[in-house]
């Protein structure tokens, strides 16, 4: 998104207009979720994605037509069906929601835009609320109210009442950089992003798990920062993707670094010993995950000792140990695997359950091919 942000800005400050496509909204299977952006420029030429396809295609040409006529902005929905499904190569079944939003004058969108680039570069969390569906009667289509981490705000969505609820929405989203749905009533719907640095891996540990989990993280997307207390095991030649890499005690390593909300701590040092300090550690920060390397009994055996310490049960049971995914891993590879697959359920709010469809699913395809066979449909 931060690109597709950036263009917008950029294309606005040349004094050329655009148009930012959004996804807020999908049911079903889709080729892309919520937050999703594709930034339609005068000449025709787009940055971003919404899934590729006539899906795209559509919302590409209605984009157009918005820049062509001068038009306002647009709230449109679009059914996938299987014909579309079939043709594109895409998932079937879904509908996906879409704001398109014409920005003819830098006073349109630059100013927010900057703040918004500022919260993904290491600024203060922001979120932004704009009203995507109206019928006018409640509040103006586009409206938009931006909520800074200080609690200072710009703009408005309408009254005092309606202006609360966005705020409510704006401060559980802006410092995990997700984005929420939100009706106020039946023809008046809100659309809220948070916007905040990329999400960050903290791996405590640089041992042979530690530097297949921040490959692996980095691969992702992740910022990555390294720390260990062994310079042999934390430097720039071993992990040169990484942010920083820090050799600090394993006691006090989180004083090294500022931690937001959007970070994920993953503490797999060289032994028990370390794991203990280093985990007391980790909780100290405002991460919001924070996951164990090890077995139930070494699990165990640090929670007794953290316990006697004073750590309070509740802050306990927020760790994720021992961490990842049952997947059988055994090898440091496969072990970053789980590791990251838990990480990313966590960041996405999946299920990590398996995707395999049950059998009715099946028995329907047969149902379908029989009939284009003409066979008996049982």
């Amino acid at each position: 998104m931060r690109e597709v942000i950036q263009e917008a800005v950029s294309q606005l400050e040349s004094g050329n207009p655009c148009v930012l496509a959004t996804v807020v909204r999908t049911k079903g299977s889709t080729p892309q979720k919520a937050g999703a952006m594709l930034l339609v420029r005068e000449d025709g030429t787009a940055v971003g994605t919404l899934g590729g396809g006539c899906v795209e295609g559509d919302i590409w040409f209605a984009a157009r037509e918005i820049l062509r006529n001068r038009g306002g902005p647009e709230f449109k929905d679009y059914y996938l069906n299987e014909d579309i499904a079939a043709r594109d190569g895409l998932v079937c079944g879904g509908t996906m929601y879409f704001y398109l939003e014409p920005f003819w004058e830098t006073d349109d969108f630059s100013d927010i835009g900057q703040e918004l680039l500022g919260a993904y570069d290491g600024a203060e969390p922001a979120a932004l609320a704009t009203v995507v569906r109206s019928d006018g009667d409640t509040a103006a289509l586009g409206a938009k109210l931006l909520l800074r981490s200080d609690g200072s705000i710009a703009g408005g969505i309408g009254t005092a009442e309606l202006d609360e609820v966005a705020l409510e929405a704006c401060g559980r989203v802006a410092s995990i950089g997700a984005n929420e749905a939100v009706d106020l009533d039946a023809n008046t719907e809100l659309f809220i992003e948070g916007f905040t640095t990329p999400p960050t891996l903290v791996m405590v540990g640089g041992g042979h798990v530690g530097k297949a989990t921040a490959d692996l993280a980095h691969r992702l997307g992740y910022r990555v920062y390294i720390v260990d207390d062994r310079e042999d095991f934390s430097n720039a030649e071993r992990f040169p993707y990484a942010e920083e890499t820090i050799v600090a005690p394993y006691t006090d390593w989180a004083k090294h670094l500022d931690i937001n909300v959007n970070s994920f701590i993953v503490v797999a040092s060289r032994g028990h010993w370390f794991d203990d300090v280093a985990l007391e550690s980790a909780l100290t920060t405002r991460a919001r995950y924070v996951g164990l390397l090890g077995s139930r009994r070494k699990t165990l055996m640090i929670y007794q000792r953290l316990l006697q310490e004073g750590v309070p049960r509740e802050r306990l049971a927020q760790v994720r140990a021992p961490i990842g995914l049952d997947i059988g891993a055994l090898e440091p590879e496969e072990l970053a695997v789980s590791i990251m697959s838990e990480v990313i359920m966590a960041r996405r709010g999946g299920k990590g359950s398996p995707m395999t469809m049950d059998d009715w699913y099946l028995e329907r395809a047969e149902r379908r091919a029989n009939r284009a066979m003409g066979l008996p449909a049982d």
